[in-house]
Order: C-alpha cells, then structure tokens, then sequence
C-alpha cells in the first residue's frame, strides 16, 4: 500500500465508527475458558480490534450441533457468563452496551463496545418467555435460525444438502419476531432460507439486518441473498454485512482477492444504494474446533483479522468511494439501524 493510499485509511479510520455485525466471539471464549484461559478477549483479540479500529462488536451467541437440543439455553447463558467474567478481568478495555448510546461512551472511554447476538433461536427452543430473559441479560440482536431447522424456520445450508420439503416461519417464529421488535432488538436474518426470508420480510415492522451475508449472484451458495432480497432489504431500510469467508465471495475460485470482495459492495450499492451495506465479516480462521463434530467445510477468511480492515477500506478507495460513503459502509449504516431500534 503506497503512502498516500494508507494516509487516506488512516484518516477515515480515525474518523469512522467501525462496527462488525457479525463476530462469535462469545462462541470462542467460552471454548477457552473451559479449558482454562483467561482474559481471552485481551490477550487474543483486543489488539486486533483497536489496529483495525473497529469500535463496536456484535457478538453471536451461537450453539454447536453437539450440544443440542438439550444444552441450547445452558451453553447460550455459559457464554454471557463468561463474557462477564472477562469483563471482570479485564477492566476499562471493553464493556458489553445495550444501546448505541453506551457504544459511544464505550469509545469515548477508549473501550471497546459489545452488543450481544443470537445466532439462531436454539436456546428458547419454543418458549417465547424467555426472549425477554435475553433481552434483560443485554441480548440486542435476534438471529432467526442457523444453517438448520429449529422452532422459527429453516436454515439456508452452505451447499447443497439432502432435504425433505422446505418450510418457512412457524407460527412460532411469528410471533417471535414481534416480540423481539416489542422488546427493541433487532431482526436478522442471516442463514434463513428464501421461503423464510419472505415470510419475515411480511412480518417486520421496522429495519432488519442480514449481519453476514454477500450476493448470490456473485457466489452461488444459498447463504447469500439473491438481487430481489437484496432490494427487499434495502426497501425495509435495512442493512447486509460483508462476509469475509471465501465461500461467500467466490465459489471454486483457486484465489479469492479483495477485489472479488469489493466486488460484492458494488454489487450491493448498484441494487439498493450505499446506505444498505455494512461489515459482518463473519472471521473464523482463528477459531478452534475443540469438538472436531461433522465433516469440516473447507474454509478461509480473505481479511484474516481485525487487524487487517485497512485492506477492505484501502480496496474501497481504490474502487472509486468517497470517504463519507466509505464512513458509512464501516459502522454508520449500522449504527442507524441500531439508533433507530434501540438508540
């Protein structure tokens, strides 16, 4: 990166507030605490947010196959758990927020800011009491299903699988997503598969988000959303994040680049407008699978740390953007869908 481009990422990051709509951080900490770490949101990853500059973390509850049915709400709660307890360790360095408010004096603070995420409804099984427990706990974000069936719907899966008859939203998920709008959280709808996905967009009543998913048209895989979703979500108000993964960005492409990434924001910003497009890199590669359950997918993050969001903003420049849209594309569509919901 010559002088002038990195001067030019440097100061629209200083000037940005960053967020990543999509990172399981809570997953990974929970994995290593019970195998005796501590501070692990210090030691591994708070320098890479602040070299990256990113100021807010949306962070996704999410449950393994392994643990459920069963052990969906007990590993959900271990997870906010711990993350408390790294809180306690870790003093004046991150804090988790319940509105966009906090997340600001997070930054002022120079803390970084946590919101909280359910990826998948797994852990209420089918009681919708409990959405409020979340919420109570500082739970902002309901993600509607994974890359599976649960009580709401079902899950789009990564590549073609085996399946019976898809379905869309349960009564259930209905009415779960009205309490969730109810309560102030937002709706996301991310690994939904399209029946569901049209259902919830004849349900919400206020943005929505797809925190971590790209453009089929680009990459074929049923995670991404196709032109029509992605103008639906635009006309919602909502905002789609940028998955890093290669899988989402280019299938069977021996080299996936940033450029193929930047691709999918245009791709993006031509259908819906500048103001639907966001982060939710979705990083992965510096996780541990300590359960080592199911057969692998062959996998790899293009930006491979936080640390690394220079690359994306620089390839962005390069692109043609300006720093204002630029600013809006790293944290700011983001911010006023959160603003609006739970501000």
């Amino acid at each position: 990166m010559d002088k002038k481009l990195l001067e030019q990422v440097v100061d629209v990051h200083r000037r940005a507030f960053t967020v990543d709509a999509h990172f399981d951080l809570t997953y990974e900490v929970a994995n290593r605490r019970e195998r005796g770490l501590h501070k692990v949101v210090e030691t591994s990853y708070l320098q890479q947010f602040r070299t990256g500059g990113f100021d807010l973390i949306v962070s996704a509850l999410f449950i393994h196959d392994y643990f459920l049915p069963e052990m969906g709400l007990r590993r959900a709660l271990d997870q906010i758990s711990y993350l408390l307890e790294e809180t306690d360790e870790s003093p004046g360095r991150f804090r988790i927020c319940r509105t966009v408010t906090e997340a600001y004096g997070a930054r002022a603070a120079g803390e970084t800011a946590i919101f909280l995420s359910l990826e998948g409804a797994e852990p209420l099984q089918n009681d919708i009491q409990l959405l409020r427990i979340f919420y109570e706990l500082g739970v902002r974000g309901l993600g509607l299903v994974w890359s599976r069936r649960n009580y709401v719907g079902d899950g789009a899966f990564f590549k073609s699988s085996r399946e019976g008859r898809k379905g869309g939203l349960t009564p259930f998920g209905i009415d779960l997503i009205e309490k969730a709008e109810d309560l102030g959280m937002f709706v996301d709808v991310s690994h939904i598969n399209d029946e569901g996905f049209w259902d919830v967009m004849d349900v919400v009543s206020q943005p929505l988000i797809a925190s971590h998913s790209n453009c089929r048209a680009l990459a074929g895989t049923m995670r991404n959303l196709d032109d029509e979703q992605i103008e639906a979500v635009s006309r919602n108000g909502g905002v789609i994040g940028m998955n890093s993964v290669n899988l989402f960005i280019r299938e069977d492409e021996p080299e996936v680049t940033i450029a193929h990434f930047i691709d999918h924001v245009d791709h993006i910003v031509k259908i819906g407008g500048i103001e639907h497009v966001g982060i939710g890199f979705d990083l992965c590669d510096s996780f541990v699978d300590f359960l080592q359950v199911g057969q692998a997918i062959d996998t790899h993050d293009v930006i491979k740390t936080h640390a690394g969001l220079g690359e994306f903003t620089a390839g962005l420049i390069t692109r043609g953007y300006s720093d204002e849209d630029i600013i809006a594309i790293l944290g700011g569509n983001f911010l006023r869908v959160f603003g609006d919901i739970f501000g």
